[in-house]
């Protein structure tokens, strides 16, 4: 059998290096799947159990807030106008949504999307690595 040509060589190299670089992209992505896949299954499950608690505490609230409008009809008022005493719970309680809005509203702007960092960085780190080897390895020489 007669040994390798160059251009075998050369060509073969090409393919592997190509098949490399082709698994190197598939687990990159498998990697940011899994990672979006890993956070908005936490976004969920923390969403399920805020719903959860956020609906015994309005149920709480409620029962709360009616018995200081009660209180503040029978205190302030005589309870002879008892309206006046939901009136000032509803006023207190619009004043609270507000700022608890403004404060939702800020911390959902301040928080970061569901993106795939480690599969970003991976995928950096791969670009420096084959790029500073390209610059080490001269290039094969041309002749005219």
């Amino acid at each position: 059998m007669a040994p390798d040509s160059p251009q075998q060589s050369i060509s073969d190299a090409v393919t592997e290096i190509s098949e490399r670089a082709s698994l190197l992209v598939r687990e990159e992505i498998e990697l940011a799947k899994a990672e979006v896949t890993e956070k908005l299954s936490r976004l969920v499950k923390a969403v399920v159990v805020g719903v959860a608690a956020g609906i015994f505490v309005v149920t709480g609230l409620l029962f709360l807030l009616h018995g200081f409008a009660w209180l503040g009809a029978v205190e302030l008022f005589n309870g002879s106008e008892i309206y006046w005493g939901f009136f000032l719970v509803a006023g207190l309680l619009f004043v609270l949504g507000g700022i608890g809005g403004w404060l939702a509203a800020k911390a959902v702007r301040s928080s970061s999307s569901p993106k795939p960092a480690m599969a970003i960085d991976e995928a950096k780190r791969i670009r420096d690595t084959v790029q500073a080897g390209a610059q080490v390895r001269p290039g094969p020489e041309r002749r005219s």
